[in-house]
């Protein structure tokens, strides 16, 4: 074989590789966003802040890796249902039309329920014998967001949203099932916060995108009501969320690191929210999108930062 002969087929396996490298990446990318990953893993934060609420700090890495194993298998096949069972409704909208399910990435779905099926109820069921308590939330939070929401609440009311973000408060509470104490008056807070983000974070997206649900006939407040009135509904669930997060404070656990930060973050979102009133444009809706994103990173974050400056300063 002449060097040019190598030289060439040094060449066609190193662009089958690269092929191989691509097909790998590309695969990852539609499971990411079949399973809606970036969801997932907001809700395993909200369960992590559940964990160290009742433990009243670091819950230890055992139980850190029961909650995020079957907080995120759970949660995963409850997003891939939510695809599944909205497929052709993401079809009309402008904003869910690239998903894997409506552009033919995946052509043939009818495994996806059997899927999502056991990724949920194959961990809720491995912990059933020592910790029954985490089975349910598991449980709970699967079936709000894929029963009580996707099939019965989206399609039929405005305030679909309202009732479906309880799939947050689920994934705080299995957290601090997780941890051994699921009622602890921090952790039940904390899922109050998730119960009322739910829905200004979600109206304010749809306020950006009212063509889209009135295109594909899904009832979202901000589609079926003026701009302006649904900026008004999402103050009503701001302010309650923005004085919940500071009464944190009130927990052992947490103190003035906590605080600090989330008087301003609070602060800069109610004047989103405020500057939505007075201007319901898309550019402000995007705004308190935005500016809920960082509200509740800032939460989670600071609250496990206060949480664990004790174990750290014990290592």
């Amino acid at each position: 074989m002449s060097l040019s002969d190598v030289s060439k087929q040094g060449r066609a396996n190193k662009a089958g590789a690269v092929t191989e490298v691509s097909k790998w990446r590309e695969m990852l990318a539609i499971f990411i966003v079949l399973f809606k990953m970036r969801i997932v893993f907001l809700l395993l934060m909200a369960a992590t802040g559940g964990a160290f609420l009742a433990a009243g700090g670091w819950p230890g890495l055992g139980k850190m890796t029961l909650i995020w194993l079957t907080g995120g298998m759970a949660a995963s096949g409850a997003s891939a249902f939510n695809q599944y069972l909205e497929r052709k409704s993401d079809g009309a909208m402008g904003r869910t039309e690239k998903r894997p399910l409506v552009n033919g990435d995946i052509p043939n779905p009818g495994w996806i329920p059997y899927v999502a099926g056991g990724l949920i109820l194959v961990p809720s069921l491995a912990v059933l014998p020592f910790n029954p308590a985490l089975t349910f939330f598991l449980l709970l939070g699967a079936f709000i967001y894929v029963v009580i929401y996707t099939i019965w609440l989206k399609p039929r009311t405005l305030l679909n949203v309202v009732i479906g973000g309880a799939a947050g408060s689920a994934a705080v509470l299995s957290g601090s099932a997780a941890a051994g104490y699921w009622n602890e008056p921090g952790a039940l807070l904390l899922a109050l916060i998730l119960f009322l983000w739910s829905p200004f974070h979600f109206w304010s997206l749809a306020l950006l995108y009212r063509d889209d649900y009135t295109r594909a006939d899904v009832p979202m407040l901000p589609a079926r009501t003026s701009p302006r009135s649904a900026a008004w509904w999402v103050l009503s669930h701001t302010v309650p969320c923005g004085l919940a997060g500071l009464a944190l404070v009130l927990m052992p656990v947490l103190g003035w690191l906590y605080l600090a930060p989330m008087v301003f973050v609070t602060a800069v979102l109610f004047l989103r929210n405020i500057q939505l009133i007075k201007d319901p444009s898309p550019a402000h809706a995007r705004k308190l999108f935005m500016a809920s994103n960082y509200y509740l990173t800032a939460l989670l974050l600071f609250m496990f930062v206060d949480a664990l400056l004790p174990f750290w300063k014990g290592i």
